[in-house]
């Protein structure tokens, strides 16, 4: 090999250099929103067992009968249920998370799909606690209020119930989806987008 060979060779790796280094700043720009999510599945975490916490004294607040207290507890253990294994998971993920390097655009693109997965567990979560909790409303008024909510039930239409019932699910489904974007995916889009930036060599 002579002398114009090793220029060029030299030169080839020298021009590469800065494709390279242009990759880690993406992927030094993608742990920013990475710990952003991290930091706010902690959140998260304590939130929802402070919520459970303050649930469980909402017999005890509100004055419920001793009948009640036993529908509340079972209404109860359902969440708990429910939450415990959301619980279980969404830690699992974030322990896994914790112990990855993010050095990689693998290990970036293996976080977005796990929490993109995660996201949609949330989400159904949510839909299960919130159709659980307007159930157990519904079962009070009937069985603690059922005097004031025959007189309200005889004066709607049937049409007009349901209605209602659909305008419930509405509300619950756009407020579980901004939420869960608004906490979550706003920084996931920004995860993905930097992943998409990256070479796919």
């Amino acid at each position: 090999m002579n002398f114009d060979d090793l220029k060029n060779d030299w030169n080839a790796e020298s021009s590469s250099e800065p494709n390279v280094s242009a990759d880690m700043l993406k992927i030094k720009q993608a742990r920013t929103p990475v710990d952003i999510i991290r930091r706010k599945m902690k959140h998260e975490f304590t939130y929802q067992i402070v919520a459970l916490i303050l649930m469980a004294a909402f017999p005890y607040l509100f004055g419920f009968s001793p009948h009640m207290k036993l529908i509340f507890l079972a209404f109860f253990a359902i969440t708990c249920g429910f939450t415990a294994h959301y619980f279980f998971k969404f830690y699992r993920f974030y322990k896994n998370s914790c112990d990855m390097t993010m050095d990689s655009r693998k290990s970036i693109l293996w976080f977005f799909y796990e929490m993109k997965l995660n996201i949609e567990l949330y989400k159904a979560l949510t839909y299960i606690i919130a159709f659980i909790w307007v159930g157990f409303i519904s079962v009070y008024l009937l069985i603690e209020k059922t005097g004031a909510i025959n007189k309200v039930l005889a004066k709607l239409s049937p049409s007009y119930i349901l209605l209602n019932c659909f305008i419930t699910i509405v509300i619950i489904g756009v407020i579980t989806e901004l939420w869960a974007w608004y906490y979550y995916g706003r920084y996931l889009k920004r995860v993905k987008t930097i992943v998409d930036e990256l070479d796919f060599e």
